[in-house]
Parts: C-alpha cells; structure tokens; sequence
C-alpha cells in the first residue's frame, strides 16, 4: 500500500495536485477536514466526540482525529494507497499517524512537499480571494499570517519524515502540468517495481 503525504502552504495548488494524483494512482483521499465532517453527519461516536469539542469552541484532540482515520483505513482494506491532506501537522500527529499504520503493517511510503514564494502565493490567495467566497483569501496580512502558521508548524513535520528519508521537495511553480510530472516522477522512483 503506497501512502502519501502531500504538504503545501495555502494556494501552492495542493489541492489541485491531490485531485489529479488520486485520479491518476487510484488512492483514497482522506482529509481531515472531510473525516470530521463525515463522522459527525453520520452521528458516529467519533463524530460526536469531535462536535462536543467543536460546540465548544475548542480543537479535536489528536486521539479522536487518528481514531477516525483509522476507521477510515479500516473501511478501505483493498485500498491501493491513501493520500493525506491536511494531516499530520505537528511531530506528535505525525508520531501517532506511524503508530497507527504500524499497527496495521503499513507506513508513510513518501512526503511530498511543494515549494511555492512567498509573493508568488499571496498573489495566487488574492487572485482567488476574487472568486471564492473565503475571507481570509483577500486580506494579505491574513494570508502572510496563514504562510507563517503553515511555515512553522509544516517544517517540524517535513523534518521528521526527513530523517526517514521520506521527504522530496517539489517546486510548485510553473504549469499544473510540469507540477504533477514532477510529483509523478517522485512518486514513480518510490513504487516497487
């Protein structure tokens, strides 16, 4: 089972790279922003665990975010692979996330990081901050402030993987085309043969 970590600070076009890499390589895509939302309309114990800490204002804990991915890898057992978005996003997730594919015989197969400027990504949020509906996509002290958060927090992680030789940087500028040979060619060196 090939998974995936694909990293990216807001607008590197991560999300436009998960959609083409799933389609391409057949993985299930698990976001955590989805997993949540899912165990909650399905009133699930997870799910209902994570809205008592949302009601309240508060972040799911860790626990129950692994709780439901791992429902979410058990619910998938023929799966040829799972990309992870939008988790782990500290050394502590990322030790737990091992933990629970280790329990299961599986492990992080590959991270992939895209490198984006930091101009080049403020003027990509604010160019779609015209089009979507999100707020915080047209404000550039928000968005440097989301690329600090993401910086921080998103380099503890990539150094983790990096001393497991898991982790390959990509440059996220240039054509969605060029971007994707580029992960595909990562990808690809990691897949048995």
């Amino acid at each position: 089972m090939f998974n995936l970590i694909l990293f990216g600070p807001p607008g590197s076009g991560k999300g436009t790279q998960s959609e083409k890499l799933i389609e391409k390589f057949g993985w299930i895509h698990l976001s955590t922003g989805d997993l949540l939302r899912k165990e909650i309309a399905n009133a699930t114990q997870l799910g209902l665990e994570a809205k008592a800490f949302i009601d309240k204002g508060q972040l799911v804990p860790d626990e129950v975010v692994i709780g439901m991915i791992g429902s979410a890898l058990d619910a998938n057992p023929n799966a040829k692979g799972f990309l992870f978005d939008g988790f782990p996003r500290t050394e502590a997730q990322a030790e737990a996330l091992d933990a629970l594919l280790a329990g299961k015989g599986s492990e992080i197969t590959l991270v992939l990081a895209l490198e984006v400027g930091e101009e080049e990504l403020v003027a990509r949020l604010l160019n779609r901050g015209l089009t979507s509906s999100r707020s915080d996509d047209r404000d550039e002290n928000v968005i440097r402030k989301r690329l600090q958060e993401y910086h921080n927090k998103t380099a503890i992680v990539a150094d983790y993987y990096a001393k497991f030789g898991k982790v390959a940087r990509i440059k996220g500028e240039g054509t969605i085309d060029d971007i994707f040979q580029s992960l595909v060619a990562e990808i690809e060196a990691k897949q048995p043969a």
